[in-house]
């Protein structure tokens, strides 16, 4: 079976910021809206270190940045996603605070951020669910509380897939424009994951291309989550639902 990984390696990551709207300004201006209604603003001379856990092109670390974090370290496996932040870090004048690591977002924690170091760690855009199991998702909240400083912020945003769809209601489109078709469908393989298949079209001349390609997704219940963060030391100050369908948890180190 294909990872998530080398699903967007190989389909999404070139496609990805058209995906979201193709408007990275307007992505960064709802990611730092979101972050400020959070309470993740700080003083530009406090210091304040941050972790984005699967950056891509970098709507949440440069929101980061523009909401005072001095140091934003920003990992993805993806370089392709990598590239392009590092681009927009420089056209918003804030390279000197992004720092890209390219690596899987599974244990780079304690590489990057030392104990009761980091002021905030989010993990955003559907990221956790893209984990391969459960237990990777237990450490990865188990090393957040581990980084996070007293006070500190665990964002995550994802979408809950435990209501399973059935029949045409599995199709769902994406995003279309006048050269690109972006459509899913989703296959309910057990109770811990969902398969979703991409199917991307593109317009060449008078032809259109398909391109297809599927990855294994983990079907998260909220309460689990929530309980998650609980278990590994952390008070959940927000769970709920967000725009577009997205949920939002907070959670804070006491």
């Amino acid at each position: 079976m294909n990872t998530a990984a080398r699903h967007y390696e190989d389909l999404l990551a070139e496609h990805y910021t058209w995906m979201l709207g193709g408007d990275i300004a307007s992505l960064v201006a709802a990611q730092a809206e979101l972050l400020d209604g959070l309470g993740l603003r700080v003083s530009a001379d406090d210091g304040a270190t941050a972790v984005d856990l699967g950056c891509g092109p970098g709507p949440q670390s440069l929101a980061l940045a523009r909401l005072g974090y001095t140091s934003v370290t920003a990992v993805d496996g993806s370089a392709v996603l990598l590239d392009e932040l590092v681009a927009h870090a420089e056209q918003y004048d804030v390279a000197q605070a992004v720092r890209p690591v390219h690596r899987d977002i599974r244990g780079v924690l304690p590489h990057c951020a030392e104990p009761e170091s980091a002021a905030a760690i989010v993990c955003m855009g559907d990221t956790l669910p893209h984990l391969p199991d459960r237990v990777d998702v237990q450490e990865l909240i188990a090393d957040c509380a581990t980084a996070l400083r007293p006070g500190g912020s665990f964002v995550a945003t994802y979408r809950d897939l435990t209501g399973e769809l059935r029949g045409t209601d599995r199709f769902l489109p994406v995003r279309s424009s006048a050269d690109r078709i972006l459509t899913c469908f989703l296959d309910y393989l057990d109770e811990d994951t969902v398969l979703v298949h991409d199917l991307l079209h593109t317009r060449r001349a008078d032809t259109w291309d398909l391109k297809t390609s599927s990855y294994p997704k983990l079907r998260l219940a909220p309460e689990w989550l929530a309980d998650q963060c609980r278990a590994a030391g952390l008070a959940v100050r927000h769970d709920g639902i967000g725009p577009r369908g997205m949920r939002i948890l907070h959670a804070g180190k006491p």
